[in-house]
């Protein structure tokens, strides 16, 4: 279940659908990703090759992140079977 949100835009369109503070482009993708990441216990629940869930490393040690497209990830943590910290970011 997620827990907490780092990015407000993503959180409100979690909450409510609203596209503001997300880009329209990524609605769907966004949707199945959080939808995914709201009943994952792990990441062994999200191993689906186009999601392309990686580990990250040096300061976002210990968070992973899943595409969206093209430069644009969604960032998160398990903490226990729970999902925190969920951010919506532009890698480059």
């Amino acid at each position: 279940m997620i827990r907490s949100f780092r990015h407000k835009g993503l959180e409100a369109f979690f909450k409510t659908g609203k596209h503001k503070g997300i880009q329209a482009i990524h609605a769907e993708r966004l949707r199945e990703l959080l939808t995914a990441l709201n009943v994952a216990v792990g990441p062994q629940d999200l191993a689906r090759p186009s999601w392309r869930l990686h580990t990250l490393s040096g300061k976002l040690q210990g968070f992973q992140a899943l595409t969206v497209q093209a430069n644009w990830r969604v960032v998160f943590r398990f903490t226990g079977t729970d999902v925190e910290l969920v951010d919506y970011v532009d890698y480059h």
